[in-house]
């Protein structure tokens, strides 16, 4: 008999191919509550088509994807859809609306009062420190960095019980991406929500990640702590992937000493 607290949402012998390409192989794979899990590994190792299949966009080719334990498809996708938020690489903000109008359009749809509307995006431009004046411009109008603070606050907008991720920070320049790197950890812990987020970036993953999982050719290769990535590498594949992270910073802490 165990305490442990079940996974909100489990993939369960997940296999996906596109065309020829098998994009995830057999995947076992749990998010536990109240926790940040990175999905880590390089590109084409089939990270993004788990979160994808997460959030219920694809559908498997077999095995279950489950959320609170109920298969997520049918009507319980729908209803699972509202406690989800999805923050996507480049923002995706739709450009004919403004900032604010990105942020609140679900919770119109959902006929949300204006009064409720007004409070709860003055919670989250707080929480995000999106500048007040922001909201009133359109994407073109704001920094990559405002872009995705938006996008932050359209997928919170709802007060999901799970936020998902994708690379949010891959096309920023890097002192913006510092800056949001420890904003989001600041968010992350203040929220105590459940959190998928997809990265390459092993840095990133030490920031983030309550758990990690490293992913190679549709496979999940490694779960468990960074240090135990580092430490107790399952495969020769996870020595050299942690390898060839700690090679790069090294080259760019070198270029950028002066």
């Amino acid at each position: 008999m165990t305490d442990e607290a079940p996974p909100i949402l489990a993939l369960v012998k997940v296999s996906k191919r596109f065309g020829p390409v098998a994009a995830l192989r057999d995947v076992d794979l749990e998010v536990p509550a109240a926790q940040t899990t990175v999905l880590l590994g390089p590109s084409g190792c089939g990270k993004t088509t788990a979160l994808r299949l997460m959030l219920g966009l694809v559908r498997a080719d077999a095995g279950e994807v489950l959320f609170r334990q109920a298969e997520l498809s049918g009507e319980g996708l729908r209803r699972a859809r509202t406690r989800m938020g999805y923050v996507v690489q480049d923002g995706g903000l739709f450009p004919h609306l403004t900032a604010l109008d990105n942020t609140r359009l679900m919770a119109r749809y959902l006929g949300w009062t204006d009064a409720r509307v007004r409070a709860r995006v003055a919670e989250l431009a707080e929480l995000v420190r999106l500048p007040p004046d922001a909201l009133a411009r359109h994407p073109r109008d704001l920094s990559g960095g405002q872009k995705q603070r938006v996008a932050l606050m359209r997928a919170l907008m709802l007060d999901p019980e799970l936020l998902f991720l994708d690379e949010p920070l891959g096309a920023l320049d890097p002192l913006v991406r510092a800056d949001l790197q420890d904003d989001l950890a600041a968010i992350f812990r203040r929220l105590g929500k459940s959190v998928v987020l997809v990265t390459h970036d092993l840095a990133e993953a030490a920031l983030f990640a309550h758990v990690v999982v490293l992913m190679d050719d549709g496979r999940v290769v490694q779960r468990g702590t960074l240090d135990e990535l580092v430490t107790r590498p399952a495969s020769p594949f996870v020595t050299r992937f942690v390898r060839a992270q700690h090679r790069f910073d090294a080259r760019a802490g070198g270029e950028g000493e002066g």
